[in-house]
C-alpha cells in the first residue's frame, strides 16, 4: 500500500483530501504546518508527499529545498493557489516532481498522484554504483549523486530525470515537447520555457564555459541534444 503524507495548515483541506485519499485505497498522515511536515519526512518513509506551499512556520517550497539537500528523493506534488508560472517554475526547480493549482478537481489530483507513484516505481532500482562522465559532471543515476572533481553537486530531481532522459538518447535531437511529455509526463504540462531553464542549470554544472556549450547544444527551432564527450 501507497504511503502519502499530507502537508496542509487549513484543516477543512488537510481532512477532506485525508478521507478521499484514504477512500483512494491510500495509507494517509498529515502534518498541520511545514515544520511538523519537515520532520515526519525525515522520520518516515513515504511513497508521496503532497506539501501546500503557503504555510506557516516553513512554507513548502523550503520544505522541498531542504529535503532534497538531505538527498531525499521522495516525490513531492506541490498545492498551491497561485498560478503565475514563476512560482511553477521556482517549484520544479526546487525538486518537485509536478504541481496543482487551487482549486483543482479530485480527479485532477488522483491522475497526477498516480503518474507520480507510476514513474516513481518506473525508476531504476539496481543498487550498484555506475557512474557517467557527462562534460565536467559525474553522475550516478541510480543514487541521484553528482560530483565535479570529486565535490559534491547539488541537484534537483528534475535535473537529473532531463539529463539522463538526455544521456540515454545522447546524439540524438531532443525536442522541449519530448522533454515535457517525457519527463512530466501529462498533458497540461508547464511551458517549453520551463525546459529551457532546467538546461541552463543544467548547463552550469555540465559544461566548462555554459555561455558556450559544448556538451548540451541547442539545435535551434526544435531543442537540445547532448552531445557524448
Amino acid at each position: 500500500m501507497y504511503k502519502i503524507l499530507i502537508v496542509e495548515d487549513e484543516p477543512y483541506m488537510r481532512m477532506g483530501l485525508k478521507d478521499n485519499l484514504e477512500f483512494e485505497g491510500y495509507e494517509v498522515d498529515y502534518a498541520e504546518d511545514g515544520e511538523v511536515g519537515l520532520q515526519k519526512i525525515r522520520n518516515n518513509n513515504y511513497n508521496l508527499v503532497l506539501l501546500d506551499v503557503m504555510m506557516p512556520k516553513l512554507s513548502g517550497f523550503d520544505v522541498c529545498k531542504t529535503i532534497r539537500k538531505d538527498g531525499n528523493t521522495t516525490p513531492v506534488i506541490l498545492v498551491t493557489a497561485k498560478g503565475e508560472e514563476i512560482d511553477k517554475v521556482l517549484g520544479l526547480e526546487l525538486g518537485a516532481d509536478d504541481y496543482v493549482t487551487k482549486p483543482f478537481s479530485l480527479r485532477e489530483l488522483l491522475a497526477r498522484i498516480k503518474a507520480v507513484l507510476r514513474r516513481s516505481d518506473e525508476a531504476p532500482t539496481n543498487k550498484k554504483s555506475v557512474s557517467v562522465q557527462i562534460g565536467r559532471l559525474e553522475v550516478n543515476f541510480t543514487t541521484y549523486n553528482a560530483s565535479v572533481e570529486n565535490e559534491s553537486v547539488q541537484m534537483s530531481h528534475k535535473e537529473i530525470e532531463i539529463l539522463r532522459y538526455l544521456w540515454e538518447n545522447r546524439n540524438k535531437t531532443v525536442s522541449r515537447d519530448e522533454l515535457l511529455q517525457k519527463i512530466w509526463g501529462y498533458e497540461e504540462s508547464p511551458t517549453t520555457r520551463t525546459v529551457d531553464n532546467f538546461i541552463l542549470k543544467l548547463r552550469q554544472k555540465v559544461e566548462i564555459d555554459y555561455n558556450h556549450p559544448q556538451i548540451i547544444i541547442t539545435v535551434h527551432g526544435i531543442g537540445y541534444k547532448l552531445v557524448e564527450s
